[in-house]
């Protein structure tokens, strides 16, 4: 799975882990991103693909069963 949302564009990105000594190790965070059919807002043609779930909640694009 790509980790990108196809519909805001989100993507992985680095963070620091940060024990109780300071010491910092990079680490990655990733978006939850789950393999749907969709259609955006407004729009009746149907697509497949990763889309985080923030976008199905505010609801810019609607889950198509």
């Amino acid at each position: 799975m790509a980790n990108v949302c196809m519909a805001c564009d989100k993507k992985p990105r680095t963070a620091n882990n940060v024990s109780h000594a300071k010491n910092k190790t990079g680490r990655w965070l990733y978006p939850n991103v789950h393999k749907m059919r969709f259609s955006f807002k407004g729009q009746t043609n149907v697509h497949r693909g990763a889309v985080c779930t923030k976008c199905v909640k505010k609801g810019k694009v609607v889950k198509v069963v």
